[in-house]
């Protein structure tokens, strides 16, 4: 079988556990202690879980920010977004809202594109 048709697949194929790798994150965990800049993975469940996402931003970091415990139209969510934003203003980075669950933060020096990839 031909690289195209693996990555492309046969028509009539069917794929088995053989046809993934599977990454071991250990592998991976100690080539990011000598990055400048982090991405963080995040959970907005209320107010005081933005403090830790204000520290990454201020620190220079990217924050991708789960939001889905809230609606964008929840007058909390509406107070942490716009504190979010604030604080994006303040570091001259940038914050998008992805898909109505994430919430994406970014420092100086690094915007967030407002089109897809696959345009």
């Amino acid at each position: 079988m031909g690289l195209m048709s693996k990555i492309l697949g046969t028509t009539g194929a069917t794929r088995g556990t053989d046809d993934y790798v599977e990454l071991d994150a250990g592998e991976y965990s100690a080539a990011t202690t000598d990055a400048d800049e982090q991405v963080h993975i995040a959970r907005i469940s209320d107010k005081t879980d933005i403090v830790e996402i204000k520290d990454a931003i201020y620190d220079g970091d990217i924050v991708v920010a789960d939001i889905t415990r809230h609606t964008t139209g929840d007058r909390t969510m509406e107070h942490i977004t716009d504190e979010l934003k604030q604080v994006a203003r303040e570091v001259g980075g940038d914050i998008v809202l992805k898909d109505d669950d994430q919430l994406i933060l970014t420092p100086a020096g690094t915007a967030i594109s407002r089109e897809r990839l696959d345009r």
